[in-house]
């Protein structure tokens, strides 16, 4: 039972390492050596029994995890795009086409833009509908807007 449970930790192991090559990332190669490491301690006499083999490969693969992974991260790449959080820099210059008329004064109106119709400010000037405007930010659910120039 003894060397049953070596080969079944190392079969485990290499497995694991082999499934990198389907599952990229740095990670899985790390869990499979833990399990190397972990038939290794067993085959020396080390740990014995299930609870140990369990806490030593749980061990090892945080310990390897946390010395390994970045440079895993190096040498196998992954996806490092940061997309923008911040949603008023993709409205901000955007243009929409007015629907209901917009001041003069505070006097709020809609516009369509892409697609969905908002609540709108302006600059105080008055915007008549069909004219298109151009986005200047986002205040609580309406959008602030200003008349596109040449039109």
């Amino acid at each position: 039972m003894f060397t049953d449970s070596v080969m079944t930790w190392a079969a485990l192991g290499a497995v694991l390492m082999l499934a990198e090559l389907i599952l990229p990332g740095g990670i899985v190669v790390l869990l499979g050596a833990a399990c190397i490491l972990v038939a290794g301690a067993l085959g020396l006499g080390l740990v014995t029994g299930l609870a140990q083999s369990l806490t030593l490969w749980f061990i090892a693969s945080i310990v390897l995890l946390l010395a390994f992974r970045q440079l895993t991260q190096k040498l196998v790449g992954g996806d490092a795009h940061v997309g923008n959080t911040d949603e008023e820099l993709d409205i901000f210059n955007q243009l929409a086409l007015v629907k209901e008329a917009i001041g003069p004064g505070e006097k709020s109106g809609r516009v369509e833009f892409h697609g969905v119709e908002w609540p709108a400010l302006g600059d105080g000037s008055e915007i008549p509908v069909g004219a298109s405007v151009r986005v200047i930010c986002r205040e609580n659910i309406a959008l602030v807007v200003e008349p596109v120039q040449g039109e």
